[in-house]
């Protein structure tokens, strides 16, 4: 209705709200109530004569007429350009004004990394850890290392995680990983590994000991956080980057290729040395979830597999086992000792076989 009035409206030099309601047939009032707020119709003070523009005489002291959409669009935009202009104003002098500290900022934050104040930072929102991680990734220039315990890794961390690495091994960035040997049975980090290695990163396992953590560049780090795995301590201390490499180049050493396809030897040199961790790890006292959690396993896995070893060694409670591998991972180490000659007399003793005196 509001379009069909317009239309009318321009046709005329005036018209009364009431004329143009008989001419369209219903009522206009919620439509000239729209073009008005729209100021696309304009009120017109109506003459008590009759006027020559199209407006008649009578009681009604307002007519209507049509305004220009581009007139409209003048008057409907100038209070907004209005705000906007104010808007860039406010906007240039709070630059201004925040700029001016910009010489504090900078003498501030020389006189901290001299003092080595942000050597260590610990961050616990997920959130910022995971734009931080994000960030360290794109500044990468030469090689990253990775760590991470825990079995496979979930399909949605995956998804993320192979856009970021596949962008960075396309810069020609080199790209370490470490993982622990459970994640080989995990299809999802199996499927992201096969992509990766086709970009030429490197992937290996190990059993046990493995730390989560990312080193970028030999300068920055990342290190989990006890009982927080949503945290991280950012690690910018050199002597710290330093400890943790060489932890990592350690662990790379002893640590076997990652195979996407792995063979039936492959497969039971991998579960014995996953049996041999658990039997080590019995024999100190642990609890069947600190053993699991540590292997990236589940827990009814790992019982399963401890369920095994007490019945290999004729043991009858999980104490029993305990005592039992102890005693014998003892018994084996002490097969393994050199002799030791006895001691040598010290050069102070006395010839008839006692110690001289000073």
């Amino acid at each position: 209705m509001a379009r069909r009035l317009y239309g009318y409206a321009a046709e005329r030099h005036a018209f009364p709200e009431s004329e143009a309601g008989e001419a369209l047939g219903e009522s206009v009032g919620a439509a000239v109530a729209e073009l008005a707020a729209a100021h696309l119709i304009q009120p017109r003070p109506r003459p008590d004569h009759a006027a020559a523009d199209g407006c008649p005489g009578g009681p009604v002291a307002v007519c209507w007429s049509a305004v220009s959409p581009q007139a409209a669009v003048a008057r409907t935009l100038a209070p907004l350009a209005l705000q906007v202009r104010e808007a860039h104003d406010e906007m240039d002098r709070l630059r201004v004004r925040l700029e001016k500290l910009l010489p504090e900022y900078e003498a501030g934050t020389d006189l901290r990394n001299r003092g080595g104040a942000n050597a260590l930072e610990l961050v616990t929102d997920p959130a910022a850890l995971q734009i931080l991680i994000g960030e360290l990734i794109a500044s990468a220039e030469s090689e990253v290392l990775t760590c991470h315990p825990g079995g496979g890794r979930r399909p949605e961390t995956l998804e993320g995680a192979v856009v970021r690495d596949e962008a960075m091994l396309a810069r020609g960035v080199r790209m370490r990983t470490l993982y622990q040997h459970t994640a080989r049975y995990s299809r999802p980090t199996a499927a992201y590994v096969e992509r990766v290695t086709a970009l030429g990163s490197q992937v290996r396992t190990v059993g046990d000991g493995l730390m989560r953590m990312i080193l970028v560049d030999g300068h920055t780090g990342l290190m989990e956080v006890q009982d927080d795995i949503k945290a991280a301590l950012i690690v910018r201390e050199p002597n710290v980057v330093h400890f943790m490499e060489q932890t990592f180049e350690r662990c790379w050493a002893e640590a076997e290729p990652f195979s996407t396809t792995v063979g039936p030897d492959q497969a039971r040199s991998i579960s014995d040395e996953l049996r041999q961790t658990i039997v080590r790890l019995l024999a100190e006292g642990l609890e069947d979830k600190v053993i699991a959690r540590r292997l990236g396993m589940s827990e009814r896995t790992c019982q399963r597999h401890i369920a095994e070893i007490m019945r290999a060694v004729g043991a009858k409670s999980r104490f029993q086992a305990g005592f039992l591998l102890s005693a014998t991972a003892a018994a084996s180490a002490a097969s393994r000792a050199p002799l030791t000659p006895p001691a040598a007399a010290p050069e102070s003793a006395a010839h008839d076989g006692t110690a001289g005196t000073a």
